[in-house]
Parts: structure tokens; C-alpha cells; sequence
């Protein structure tokens, strides 16, 4: 069964652009993940300053993989403490899903 994680991301105005960008630099990091089967980044029209980070994994075991493998080599981004950019994000929860049922369109 597959699993959704979302990062739910508060991210002041002054740095969505920020977010953004090192999000795309990192952009196809995750696709070679086993066990990965989907990724969105999820920006707010309006009335708030939460970013959506939606991943969906084949099994709770693949996701953790990841986040002990390439995710943590990816934030780490080979720098040292004193050397790693502020966070464009001011706040972070994860939410875990299973996923129950699913439809796509027809034909």
C-alpha cells in the first residue's frame, strides 16, 4: 500500500522565491529514489504562507530509506555548519497518509 508524506512548509513572503529555487536545484534529486512514485511542491494562492511538499512512496520503508540516504546527503549538501544557508522555511510538519483508494481520469 502507498504511502503520502507532506511537508507542510510556513514560509515567510521574503522567501518564497528562495524555496523555490532550492527546490529546483535540486529538482529530479528524488526520482531515482526506490520506492518513490511521486513528488508536487505546492504553492499558496492566498489567505496563507504554507508551502505543500507532497511525496508518495511505495511503502513506509522506501520513504524512510530515503530520508536516511539521499534526503540527509541532499540537506547537508556537503557543508559544514557554519557554511549551510539560513531556512527559507520558519516552520516544518510532516503529515503521513496511506493511501485507501485512488481514481484517474477516464479513457
Amino acid at each position: 500500500m502507498s504511502v503520502v508524506k507532506i511537508n507542510v512548509l510556513t514560509v515567510p513572503a521574503e522567501q518564497r522565491e528562495t524555496l523555490e529555487k532550492r527546490f529546483a536545484s535540486r529538482a529530479h534529486a528524488v526520482e531515482g529514489s526506490d520506492g518513490f512514485e511521486w513528488f508536487e511542491l505546492l504553492r499558496p494562492v492566498e489567505g496563507t504562507d504554507t508551502y505543500l511538499v507532497y511525496t508518495r512512496w511505495r511503502d513506509e520503508e522506501s520513504f524512510q530509506a530515503w530520508m536516511e540516504g539521499p534526503m540527509k546527503s541532499a540537506h547537508q549538501g556537503g557543508a559544514t555548519e557554519g557554511e549551510r544557508p539560513k531556512p527559507a522555511a520558519s516552520g516544518s510538519t510532516l503529515w503521513s497518509f496511506e493511501v485507501v483508494q485512488q481514481a484517474g481520469p477516464k479513457g
